[in-house]
């Protein structure tokens, strides 16, 4: 069974080494805030069945002309208006699973199909992958079936699973897979530009009244996908924003962060149930902010 831990280097590296020594393990699970944990599953993807080299995928030979860039066809999860998954490129050996448009589940019927697909011989090497994108989004049933394909998997077939977090995943699934941790793009995200303005609002929380909490919240109204997208967003700046005030209170001598832990706590609860309970995203939010006002009291 391929080991668990987190790596400590460069995760574009682990993931070249391995096309490079051909040694591909059944199952990866990347996770990571931003768009390189999917960026970086396509490329692994594309580059096992490269056949050039060494640096994978070359862009040059057959393989990589085949899964190279074209127009994707739209996802439908319910397989009605759309396929369940497609092909990257239109390499018959490459499977992509993420959520419809509109969606916010990846269904049970996506994961039957990508098993069924997997265990079809492959053309010529017979090497196959299946990339499953917005892997937090996997219902219950989802990561069950998926389980099965992961205890067992189909032979010269590997399972990428991409997620912004992976703790709305069964341990069971995190378990089998060989973990690749993306870290921000920053040292620290509450420097980035674009969350700025967050960064920001949350200053102000020590003061914040119950009513200011519920406007604040009340701004994740609307359809549930982008609005549990803009919640993880919250959570993961959030607990940023928890962590340099920790360090800052030590610094200063005070020692005392139970209540930062609780509210921490209580941001992991939150996510959890955003993924795996279906929650409102706005009542989801309410709970976060109250948690971080509290710890900043």
């Amino acid at each position: 069974m391929p080991t668990v831990a987190e790596q400590s280097y460069d995760p574009e590296i682990l993931l070249g080494r391995s096309l490079e020594s051909g040694r591909l393990h059944s199952a990866y699970l990347l996770s990571g805030p931003g768009p390189k944990p999917r960026e970086a599953a396509l490329a692994f993807a594309r580059g096992a069945v490269c056949g050039g080299g060494p640096s994978r995928p070359c862009e040059t030979c057959p393989e990589c002309r085949r899964s190279g860039p074209r127009e994707e066809t739209a996802i439908d999860g319910t397989g009605k208006s759309g396929p369940l998954l497609r092909h990257v490129g239109d390499h018959p050996n490459l499977l992509w699973v993420e959520r419809g448009a509109g969606d916010t589940r990846v269904r049970i019927g996506q994961i039957r199909r990508l098993q069924r697909d997997l265990h079809l011989r492959g053309e010529g090497d017979g090497r196959r992958v299946g990339v499953v994108a917005d892997a937090e989004w996997l219902n219950q049933e989802a990561q069950n079936a998926l389980l099965r394909l992961l205890e067992e998997p189909p032979r010269r077939a590997t399972v990428v699973l991409v997620a912004t977090t992976s703790a709305s995943l069964l341990a069971t699934v995190r378990s089998r897979c060989q973990r690749v941790v993306f870290p921000p793009a920053g040292d620290d995200p509450l420097d980035d530009p674009e969350q700025a303005e967050l960064a920001a609002r949350l200053d102000e929380l020590p003061g914040a009244s119950p009513s200011q909490l519920l406007g604040w919240a009340e701004e994740y109204r609307g359809p549930r996908a982008p609005a549990a997208a803009a919640v993880h967003q919250l959570l993961a700046i959030g607990g940023a924003w928890l962590r340099r005030g920790v360090a800052r209170n030590l610094r200063e001598g005070t020692d005392d962060v139970r209540r930062a832990l609780d509210a921490d706590r209580e941001l992991s609860a939150c996510r959890k149930s955003l993924d795996q309970r279906n929650a409102n995203p706005q009542m989801v939010a309410e709970r976060a902010l109250l948690a971080l006002r509290d710890a900043s009291l």
